[in-house]
């Protein structure tokens, strides 16, 4: 998985799971000043509530 998957992933279902903030937390001193401009991006639509903690169904 890369950030870019995540974030898209993300914005497309409005929600992030707390395994998918820990693998960003973990990773974030490895990122390119991209992946970090998408990190903040993403932590800003968190923080508005566009993109809520918790977890995906699956789609049946």
């Amino acid at each position: 998985m890369t950030l870019g998957e995540l974030f898209l992933e993300a914005m497309s279902t409005g929600v992030i799971t707390n395994g998918e903030m820990a693998w960003v937390t973990a990773r974030q001193d490895q990122f390119t000043r991209t992946e970090e401009a998408a990190a903040q991006r993403l932590g800003r639509l968190i923080d508005e509530g566009t993109i809520q903690l918790g977890c995906r169904m699956p789609i049946a």
